[in-house]
Parts: structure tokens; sequence; C-alpha cells
């Protein structure tokens, strides 16, 4: 004769079908769980990786913003910068660090320039007070410049130094930022 086992009083409260499947289901949950987290992990390496992105190409637009900023500066200081027994040397440094018609109509007007600047024994002494980024298009900028420019000639009295405001024309000829154009403004 078979022996009646009591469920009821050895505590089992499961019957073997009802843990059979409860395993499946545990399953499932893991599967879904682990689905999430690698989901979760991709979106978070995602993003970090877009924010970084955007960091280094934030300072790289910033550090060619400070490249074309300190090409006009330095073209502003070569252009008000003059002294007549250099003057050559002078208009070297301007035609070097110019490109396109700027630096053609001043290579055309260079020879008569030093005449004079040499005939009035001229000299002249820039220093840039201020210089911002109005605008930029690519490898091209528009740069504000506010120059304090002390000028003086034989025999003439000293001059009080003059405040001079220019935008200044910028381009990228490769790995090198030239002034392309100069315009006084009031």
């Amino acid at each position: 004769m078979a022996e009646h086992v009591d469920t009821a009083d050895s505590g089992l409260t499961e019957s073997p079908a009802e843990v059979e499947s409860a395993e499946p289901q545990r399953h499932n949950v893991l599967r879904l769980a682990l689905a999430f987290s690698v989901v979760a992990i991709v979106a978070l390496g995602s993003i970090g990786g877009w924010l970084g992105y955007r960091v280094i190409e934030d300072r790289s637009t910033q550090a060619q913003d400070t490249k074309l900023v300190e090409a006009a500066r330095q073209g502003a200081i070569n252009l008000t910068t003059i002294d007549h027994a250099t003057v050559d040397a002078d208009i070297k440094r301007i035609l070097d660090s110019s490109t396109g018609s700027f630096h053609d109509d001043f290579e055309k007007r260079s020879q008569t320039f030093a005449e004079v600047v040499k005939q009035a024994q001229s000299t002249s002494s820039g220093t840039v007070t201020s210089a911002g980024l109005e605008s930029r298009d690519g490898d091209t900028a528009q740069v504000l410049v506010v120059m304090s420019v002390n000028m003086s000639n034989t025999g003439a009295a000293e001059q009080t130094p003059r405040s001079w405001r220019m935008r200044v024309g910028v381009t990228q000829t490769g790995d090198v930022a030239k002034i392309s154009d100069v315009q006084f403004v009031s």
C-alpha cells in the first residue's frame, strides 16, 4: 500500500508544476534586465561620446577664432608700426602678413609709400588697445581692432597718440592666417 503524504503538513506551498513554470519566468526577467542594462550602457556611452565630441569641436573653434583675432592684431600692428629708417623691412613684413587683393594693392603702392615715409622721415608706432571677433564664415573673419598710434615727423611738433578703429578681414591660408582687407571705422 502506498503511503499517503500530507502536503499541508510538509510545508510545501507550490506544486511541482508551479515550480517548473516559475523557472522560465525568472529567465525572462533576467533577460529583460540584461537587455535594459545593455541599452542603458550603449545610450550613456553614445551621450558621453557626443558630449566629448562637442567639447573637442568647441575647443577647436575657439582656437581657430583666437588664431584669426591674433592675425588681425599682428596685421594692425604691422600696418601702424613703420619707421623711415626701416621702411623697406616694414613693408616686407606687411606683405608677408597679407593675402589676396589687399596684398596685391599694397604691393603696387609700396614703392610710393616708402618714398613718402622716407622723405617725411616719418615714424609711427601702433599698439592694440582691444580686438574682438565680429564675424566668422569658415576660414574668413572680420575682426574689430582698436589701436593707439603714436606718429612723428622730423621737424614737426610731438603729436598726441591717435585712436584708430579698424575692421580687419582675415583669411586662413593653409596653416597661416593673413590679413585680406582693412577698413577704417569711424
